[in-house]
């Protein structure tokens, strides 16, 4: 018996920041953050969307993908550094609400741009513990609300977004694979504080824009990339050149890059949508593997590993065979 993800949806605003946009305000240019992240452009939530309601967007067509009824999801966990409330009631609650899923629990995970990981992990266990009653796995994130849009070191990097996970039980096994880890001596390399819901009152809470130092995260990037991708190849018994795709937290170009380099891989192996959507912590992960399944990229039979780090420090990864999963 094993579990396998059965749908996949995504979700991203319809209004988009290009570096010229930028560019008008900070002394930058399209040039310069291209040459450095591999980023041209960004999707930016509107006034009214929020990480509830682009979760709920995703998870709706995950659901629609998987041929899952709302009434019949056990549970959503949603992964999220940038909840619509600062602290309760969870985002997830929300969005089960917004969706439908009566039946279902709900809660927020918090594991920065590694969320993701840690949520399939999630819903894989609570997949297993009660067969027959599938589990959204979300990541969702409004960066834009959170970024210091004068600090040119970190507005040109963030963008926002949501993708979703049905994940079920199954009768067959097949290789799923997963190691989490976290190494807190580095959780003062990227942090923030505060909600991004308005007050009551309408109004916009206090900001607290995330702080970030970069060349700490990018050296931690790189390393955990190429860590947990081997250790995942060895856990499989595969070989890194043997893996179809490598679908990595979009966080920097350059960080895949070199670690492609590294691991004398062609770049190809690696899925890349950084290029329009930015780092969207959480959610990135999701959103380029829904991408590659509604494009066609990613068909059945292909090994793959997915695979992601942030603050925290948080990073960690799954190794599977596509589509489907099985006992460790």
């Amino acid at each position: 018996m094993g579990t396998r993800i059965t749908g996949t949806g995504s979700y991203l605003p319809a209004k988009t920041v290009t570096n010229d946009d930028l560019a008008k305000t900070l002394d930058t240019s399209d040039e310069w953050i291209f040459s450095h992240t591999g980023i041209r452009s960004r999707h930016i939530a509107g006034p009214e969307e929020s990480t509830a309601s682009m979760s709920a967007a995703a998870a709706r067509l995950a659901l629609e993908a998987a041929g899952v009824k709302p009434e019949d999801v056990g549970m959503v966990v949603v992964a999220t550094s940038t909840p619509d409330y600062a602290t309760f009631p969870s985002t997830a609650c929300l969005v089960q609400n917004e969706l439908g899923c009566r039946n279902a629990g709900a809660f927020d995970l918090q594991a920065a741009c590694a969320g993701f990981i840690y949520a399939l992990e999630a819903a894989r266990g609570f997949a297993a513990l009660n067969p027959g009653r599938p589990v959204l796995a979300i990541g969702a994130e409004t960066l834009s609300r959170v970024t210091d849009w004068s600090d040119r070191g970190t507005c040109i990097l963030f963008g926002d977004g949501a993708g979703a996970a049905v994940v079920e039980h199954s009768p067959e096994e097949s290789l799923w694979k997963s190691f989490l880890h976290a190494d807190g001596s580095g959780a003062h390399f990227i942090y923030r504080e505060g909600g991004t819901r308005p007050g009551a009152d309408g109004k916009p809470l206090p900001f607290a824009p995330l702080v970030m130092k970069g060349r700490n995260v990018y050296n931690f990037a790189i390393k955990a990339l190429e860590d947990v991708t081997r250790r995942l190849c060895e856990a499989a018994g595969s070989d890194p050149a043997s893996i179809d795709r490598i679908f990595a937290h979009q966080a920097n170009g350059r960080i895949i890059e070199a670690v492609a380099r590294r691991m004398d891989l062609p770049l190809s192996k690696f899925f890349l949508n950084i290029e329009t959507t930015g780092n969207t912590s959480a959610a990135s992960i999701p959103v380029a593997l829904d991408q590659a399944v509604r494009s066609g990229e990613l068909k059945p039979g292909m090994r793959i590993v997915l695979c992601g780090f942030g603050a925290g420090l948080t990073f960690g990864g799954t190794i599977l065979d596509w589509p489907g999963a099985g006992a460790r």
